[in-house]
């Protein structure tokens, strides 16, 4: 696999002396989560059999009949596209948990499915683990079947089900919130609406405080963080640029919380921002985020992924990808077709560099290096030594040839990782990366250039 190598290559040069950091610095599970860069979400629920997108809280739990379930299908169609770990939708809206959960009856343990002995995030975490994939989970803060939704008692029944999860499947390496908050629902009966200060309601500090408790590696992911934000769109596109650091403010300019922030932010984060918050790209592979037969001729074809990868992963954010599971339990078979090709795509073009600079030549801030003769390539990849600090504002990348130095391409910030992609295919005797502005002394941990396949 090719991200399999990206851990070298993406590893710090020997220094000859520990650099001061720059700024506002990432925490150990923000580094490990940036080496994942691909990632799946599975959204997958009594929805995939209601063809809803949120469901209203009152679906007869019997409903969710996966007859040909096969978590190790879906993870291996996963894995063929290069994803490092998968993030499972254990609940969404309509409050209807895909594990056994003591908190409610809305789950796996009320439908004829298995016999009530089934458990989807048991088997998915499980498989995962199989394919060295990290394995994370969604869980819904609103829930429009339970009938406490609104008071204080069911924060307490939100952390219990956390608790449950981080506690009972392994690993956890992210813990995802969205910013739905209230609205009409079930409601245990009352079917009505209830609306709540979603600044204050779910007590977010005490919540984030119960998951570093219970799994201090996973990265948690809202709006705001506090680890991860959401890049600001559901297109899977980051800004351009796309700072890893934020200061993220409401869109009315006050204190921000999930589901309030500016969102024309989001996308570029902040220049030298004093929290490290890197943006995730969420986007489905469907028009949905849950299956629905009619969507399968829309099934995103391998260039659109690939055009994805660039503008998500390529501009330093991770690509979080959306690929549901369908009404049997399983992966579409035009979903995996593409979900396939991408993979090779990525696996025939950044398998091998056309060249790269050597351990010596990385940490400064131009770097020349020789190009085998006859090879032509149109990917550029550079990375910083993000331990240190985001410092890089403004690099070039030129070509030595017919005796003068040309330019290729140029952009702003580097961070996690920059891949550029040329309008055409380019030989050059020489090729060097040119920092040409930083708020520090650069630290260039990688510069390689590929063939597109």
């Amino acid at each position: 696999m090719f991200l399999a190598g990206l851990a070298g290559a993406a590893a710090a040069p020997p220094l000859l002396a520990q650099p001061q950091g720059f700024g506002t610095l990432p925490a150990a599970r923000q580094l490990l989560w940036h080496q994942l860069e691909t990632t799946a979400f599975l959204h997958f629920t009594i929805n995939t059999f209601t063809d809803k997108e949120w469901g209203y809280g009152d679906e007869d739990p019997n409903l969710f009949q996966p007859a040909k379930f096969d978590a190790d299908a879906i993870i291996d169609a996963l894995a063929a596209a290069e994803m490092r770990g998968v993030i499972l939708t254990a609940k969404h809206h309509d409050g209807f948990c895909l594990w056994p959960t003591k908190t409610t009856e809305r789950s796996v343990r009320s439908s004829a499915w298995r016999n009530g002995q089934g458990d989807v995030v048991r088997d998915i975490s499980a498989a995962a683990k199989r394919r060295n994939m990290k394995f994370g989970v969604y869980l819904s803060p609103w829930d429009r079947n339970n009938a406490a939704y609104g008071t204080a008692a069911y924060v307490d029944i939100y952390r219990q089900q956390l608790t449950e999860l981080l506690t009972n499947y392994g690993p956890i390496f992210e813990v995802w919130h969205d910013g739905a908050n209230g609205g009409d629902g079930f409601y245990g009966g009352a079917r009505e609406k209830r609306t709540i200060d979603k600044r204050t309601y779910y007590d977010w500090p005490n919540t984030w405080d119960l998951i570093r408790k219970l799994q201090p590696n996973a990265v948690i992911f809202s709006d705001v963080g506090p680890d991860i934000r959401w890049v600001g769109n559901e297109k899977g596109i980051a800004g351009e640029p796309c700072w890893a650091t934020y200061d993220p403010v409401a869109e009315n300019g006050g204190p921000p919380s999930p589901g309030d922030v500016r969102s024309k932010d989001s996308p570029v984060g902040t220049k030298h921002g004093t929290k490290w918050l890197p943006a995730e790209c969420d986007v489905s592979i469907r028009p949905g985020w849950f299956w629905h037969a009619q969507e399968t001729a829309r099934v995103k074809t391998p260039k659109q992924l690939i055009d994805l990868y660039y503008q998500s992963t390529g501009r330093g954010a991770n690509f979080l990808l959306n690929v549901p599971p369908n009404r049997d339990g399983l992966i579409d078979d035009a979903d995996k077709d593409s979900l396939k090709a991408y993979g090779d795509y990525l696996r025939k073009t950044f398998g091998k560099p056309v060249a790269h600079a050597s351990k010596k030549q990385l940490g400064r801030p131009e770097i020349v290096f020789d190009v085998p003769t006859g090879a032509a390539f149109n990917i550029v990849r550079v990375r910083e030594d993000i331990r240190f600090g985001q410092r890089v504002e403004a690099f070039s990348v030129e070509a030595f040839d017919a005796g003068a130095w040309k330019p290729l391409a140029s952009a702003t910030s580097i961070g996690p990782r920059r891949i550029l992609r040329l309008e055409q295919r380019a030989s050059a005797k020489k090729v060097r990366l040119r920092v040409t502005q930083t708020a520090a002394p650069p630290l260039i941990s990688e510069f390689a250039l590929f063939a597109e396949a």
